[in-house]
C-alpha cells in the first residue's frame, strides 16, 4: 500500500511540473492572440498577411481590395430599394389584401422613378405596392409602365429630391468575362445585401415572363436569390452594368449561375416607358400566327393605314360562301428566316419605327418580295 501511494505521488508531482514546461501542447493557439497587442504587423513575407491579428486589438486597416469593395458598397447602396406587393387574397373566411412578393430595385433619376422587374410586381394590386429606401422610409409606388418582354418595369414614388440617389449607369458594350461585378439586393427579404463574383458569360438567352426570349443576356457566378430580382449588377467603378433577373437553379436558390439585363437595353426600355408609358417598338402592322405544318407565320389580320396595308399584305379571308382562304406565310425578314413569333420578335428589334424592311412571303405557292415601311407600336 505504502508503495502505491508513493507512486500516485510521484505521479501527481510530474504532472504539475509538466503543465509549466509544455504550455503549448495545452493552450489553444486562438488563445495565444493577446487583445492588447500594439507590435509591428506581420512580415508578410515571412509567410503571414498582415490581416491576420484583426481578431481582439486593436482596428487594422482593411486592404486594398477591401476598401474598394467597402467604398463601392457605401457609394451604391442608397440608391438600392426594397420592394413589397400585395394582392387580393380570397380565403374561406375572408377576402382581403396579403404580402404577395417582394424584391429588389434602384433608383433611376431625382423625379422618383424606380427600376425593377416586371415578374417583382406582376400579379400585384397596382395600388399596394411599397418601396422603401435604403434610409428606412417607406413610399407608396404606382406603376409607370413595363416592358414585360424584358421583364422590366418603371415605379415612381412621391418622396422628397433629397433623399434619392439615383445609380450611376453605365454600359454593357465593354462587358467582358472574368470582370469583377457586385450585385446588391434583398435576397429573402435580407435588405442591402452585397454579394460579389465574375462575368461568367456573355449574350445568354433566357425567356421573360412573355414567353419571349431575351438575348444578350449577361451571366454571373455573384449569388442572386429570390428577392435580388430588380436589383442592380455593378462593375468595379459601382456603375450600373445590368438588372439582376433570374437564376438557374433547381433548388430554387443560388447555383453560382445567375442572370442580368444588359444596362443597355434596361436603358431604352426605361427611356420609352417614362415618356410614352411603353416601349416605342417598330411593327408591321400586321396579325401573324405560327400554325402546325405550315413554315412560317400565317398572315391573319392587316391594320388598315397601316405599313403591311400599304404593301399590299394579305391576310386571311372568307368570301360569301364563308369559305375561308389563306393569307400570306411570312418565311422571312430581309433575308432572315422566320419561323416563330420569337423569330418575328427579335428580328424587328434590330429596327426602328419608320424603317423600311423587305419581306419574304409566299402567296399562293409563289415566293414574293414586299417593301413595308415599319410603324411604331405607339401611336
Amino acid at each position: 500500500m505504502k508503495n502505491f501511494l508513493l507512486s500516485f505521488l510521484i505521479v501527481l508531482a510530474a504532472f504539475a511540473a509538466g503543465r509549466y514546461w509544455f504550455p503549448a501542447a495545452v493552450t489553444p493557439q486562438a488563445d495565444m492572440v493577446q487583445a492588447s497587442y500594439t507590435g509591428p504587423l506581420p512580415d508578410r513575407a515571412a509567410g503571414m498577411d498582415s490581416t491576420v491579428l484583426r481578431t481582439g486589438g486593436p482596428a487594422l486597416p482593411y486592404n486594398p481590395e477591401e476598401q474598394r469593395t467597402i467604398r463601392l458598397f457605401e457609394s451604391a447602396s442608397p440608391a438600392v430599394c426594397f420592394i413589397t406587393t400585395k394582392a387580393m387574397r380570397r380565403s374561406f373566411w375572408s377576402y382581403g389584401e396579403v404580402e404577395s412578393g417582394s424584391g429588389s430595385g434602384f433608383i433611376w433619376d431625382k423625379q422618383g422613378h424606380v427600376i425593377t422587374n416586371f415578374h417583382v410586381i406582376n400579379g400585384a394590386n397596382t395600388s399596394s405596392i411599397a418601396i422603401t429606401l435604403s434610409n428606412g422610409k417607406t413610399y407608396d409606388a404606382r406603376v409607370v409602365g413595363f416592358e414585360k418582354e424584358k421583364d422590366l418595369a418603371v415605379l415612381k414614388i412621391s418622396a422628397p429630391a433629397s433623399e434619392l440617389q439615383p445609380i450611376r449607369v453605365g454600359s454593357s458594350q465593354d462587358i467582358r468575362v472574368g470582370q469583377a461585378v457586385y450585385a446588391i439586393g434583398n435576397p429573402f427579404g435580407l435588405d442591402q445585401t452585397l454579394t460579389t463574383g465574375i462575368v461568367s458569360a456573355l449574350d445568354r438567352e433566357i425567356r421573360s415572363q412573355a414567353g419571349v426570349p431575351i438575348k444578350g443576356a449577361i451571366q454571373t457566378d455573384a449569388a442572386i436569390n429570390p428577392g435580388n430580382s430588380g436589383g442592380p449588377l455593378l462593375d468595379s467603378n459601382g456603375q450600373l452594368i445590368g438588372v439582376n433577373t433570374s437564376i438557374y437553379s433547381p433548388s430554387g436558390a443560388s447555383a453560382g449561375i445567375g442572370f442580368s439585363i444588359p444596362v443597355d437595353v434596361v436603358r431604352y426600355v426605361v427611356d420609352d416607358v417614362i415618356r410614352y408609358g411603353e416601349v416605342r417598338r417598330a411593327v408591321l402592322g400586321a396579325d401573324l400566327r405560327q400554325y402546325s405544318g405550315y413554315k412560317g407565320l400565317i398572315v391573319e389580320r392587316v391594320e388598315a393605314g397601316g405599313g403591311a396595308a400599304s404593301a399590299g399584305l394579305r391576310g386571311l379571308s372568307i368570301d360569301s360562301r364563308g369559305r375561308r382562304y389563306l393569307g400570306d406565310v411570312l418565311i422571312g425578314i430581309n433575308g432572315n428566316a422566320i419561323s416563330s413569333n420569337s423569330d418575328l420578335y427579335l428580328e424587328l428589334e434590330k429596327y426602328q419605327p419608320g424603317e423600311v424592311v423587305k419581306l419574304n412571303i409566299v402567296r399562293e405557292e409563289r415566293q414574293l418580295v414586299l417593301e413595308v415601311k415599319l410603324i411604331s407600336s405607339v401611336e
